[in-house]
This record gives structure tokens, sequence and C-alpha cells, in this order.
């Protein structure tokens, strides 16, 4: 690939944590340039000012908007509810390159869910048949150059359970999973106050997380997930369990086949086989660590991931790549490096 050929990459509301972790990685990339960053709060001021971990990595400044006709690629990374202006304001300004949009916005095609879930109402229902959902182990190659990007958790659920959920007439699983605080945004809340939040735990959203609907979708109809989420008193990194009844005539080697089988060649999963995965492992990688145990006919899968990278942007990343036709690693991992399952 020449310089000529690489691909120009905007990121649109870059100022928070998962636009940080973009920034980083795609500063690093060796086949795209990213070539702006907007945020209206910073715009002017170098990137390092809200990522100071960039300073001395990066020249580029924040600006309040792009020239659309200059970018082969658009990440957004809006609050919920924003993103979708974001993406018409775009089409509307005659853009027609990809889209990789990290709010929930584009998540599902059925308009009637965010105002359930999400407490807004969808403000570009039409444009919601033109996105995909961009969990690349179950949906890729993609047939459009519009993703919405998974939410964290539902990462974590959708990959611990799919391979279940393509083997069993029928899937009843019961989750809980910590979460870091920077799963919160940047903005502090009584939640995420640290003098609260340290040597704490606390259940919240209990079987109404946003995140459910994601997941239903990837398993579909014959799974039920009831899902406890919980604050984690640490920065970043998701660690949960996922607990299934089997079927008598389901062994632990039928299972682990079922798994090595589903992410065989996927990229950014790891099965640690019988072995329940461990945070610190997973955090500051793109990968989502998986691992199973069994005693009777209860399945225990353990998942572990960082909210921050396979949680939200090196799966944005991940999902450009596959997008714009590139190595679905590039950027990510060490070039020509194979991960080992």
């Amino acid at each position: 690939m020449t310089l000529e050929t690489i691909p120009n990459v905007a990121l649109l509301h870059g100022a928070g944590y998962a636009g940080g972790e973009i920034i980083r990685l795609l500063s690093a990339h060796p086949l795209v340039n990213l070539v702006a960053v907007t945020s209206r709060t910073f715009a002017g001021q170098p990137v390092w000012t809200a990522h100071p971990h960039l300073r001395g990595q990066t020249d580029l400044v924040f600006s309040e908007s792009i020239d659309p006709s200059s970018i082969d690629a658009v990440l957004l990374a809006a609050e919920h509810g924003q993103g979708a202006r974001a993406v018409r304001n775009l089409l509307e300004a005659g853009y027609s390159g990809v889209i990789v949009d990290l709010s929930a916005d584009f998540r599902f095609g059925d308009a009637s869910l965010y105002p359930k879930w999400f407490k807004f109402d969808h403000p570009a229902p039409e444009l919601l048949d033109q996105f995909v959902y961009g969990l690349p182990e179950k949906n890729a190659p993609y047939a459009t150059k519009y993703i919405a990007n998974p939410g964290c958790f539902a990462t974590g659920l959708s990959l611990s359970l799919w391979p279940l959920a393509q083997h069993l007439d029928t899937l009843r699983a019961t989750v809980t999973a910590l979460t870091g605080a920077s799963g919160s945004g940047t903005r502090p809340k009584p939640t995420t106050h640290f003098p609260t939040r340290d040597g704490n735990v606390r259940a919240y959203k209990v079987l109404a997380h946003q995140h459910l609907p994601e997941v239903k979708n990837v398993l579909g109809p014959h799974a039920e997930v009831a899902f406890v989420p919980v604050s984690g008193p640490w920065t970043r990194g998701i660690w949960g369990t996922a607990h299934v009844t089997l079927p008598e005539s389901v062994s632990l080697e039928t299972v682990t086949s079922w798994y090595e089988a589903a992410y065989a060649d996927a990229a950014c999963v790891r099965v640690w086989g019988h072995q329940l995965p461990e945070l610190r492992t997973a955090v500051n990688t793109p990968f989502c660590d998986l691992g199973l145990t069994l005693k009777g006919q209860q399945l225990v899968v353990g998942f572990a991931l960082d909210n921050l990278l396979k949680g939200a942007a090196s799966q944005a990343i991940q999902n450009l790549n596959l997008v714009l036709g590139l190595p679905e690693t590039a950027g990510l991992l060490p070039h020509g490096y194979v991960p080992a399952h």
C-alpha cells in the first residue's frame, strides 16, 4: 500500500476516555492517517490537553468540525443520542465514506427500543437499517460501510454465550460482571467518585442494563439472560461469569469444542480452555479472554476484557480495518502476528 492510498481518518467527539484510546492507537496505525479529531470543548487546543498521556506522541489539535470531502473514514465517540445527529449531519454534508459509531445510536433496527432503554427518541430512525451491528466474531465480513460498535458489557456477554446459543435449543444464563470506573465516562458522578468506589462493589441496573437488548439480538430469541452489572473498585476492565445448566448429554469436552470452533479464526478472542481468565491479563489488550469450567451440568464461562479497548476503541479499529479491507489487527497487534488459540 502506497502513501497515496492510505485512508484519511477523522475522530469526532474525541475528548473522552475511548477517544483518547482511539487517538493513541490510530496515531501508531501503519495503514491509516488520523488527520482530524473534533471536540467543541477543546477546539483549538492540542489533543493532549484532554489526554495528557498523548503529549509528545501526536501534534494533532482538536478542531470544532471536519471537512468531510477529505475524509475516507469517520469514527464517532459521541454520547448516546448525539451519534445519530452527527451521522445525519455528515451525510447531509455529502459524506460518503466509512462510519464506525461507538454510541448506542445504531445498535438496534427498532427505534422503539431507544425510549425504553436509553430514555431518548431516536433522532434519525430512517438511518437505522443502514448500519450493521459490529461484533466481528459473529457478523464480519460486513455488507455495509456503516458499523454500530457494540457496548462493552454486551461484547463480553455476547462472546461468552454465543457458542452456547449456536448449539443449545434453549439457553438460560445468569451473568454477574464487574466493570471499572472508566466505563462511566469522564464526567464526575457520585457513583464514580473515588472515595465511594474504592474498596467497594455496588450492583446497579440489576436485570435492566441497557446492553441487554444487544445481547438478546446476538444470541437469538431462544436465549434468556439475567444480568447483574457491578461497579468494581478499579479504573478499567470488565470481569464476569456466566452460569448455565447444560443438558445431561453435553460434556465439558463438547462445550470446549464449541468455543474452540467458534473462535478458531477470531483474532481478538483468546480461549483459555478449562480455566477462568483473570482481569489483569486482559486489561490494556485488544482481546476478550474466555475460559470454562464444569461441575456436574453446571457450566461457568468466565470472561475478561478491557472496557476501553475490546469494549470500545480497539474493537472500533478492528471494525474500521475490516470495512476498509485492511488486516483485521492492523494497529492493534504486532505486524504479522497470529494469536494462538
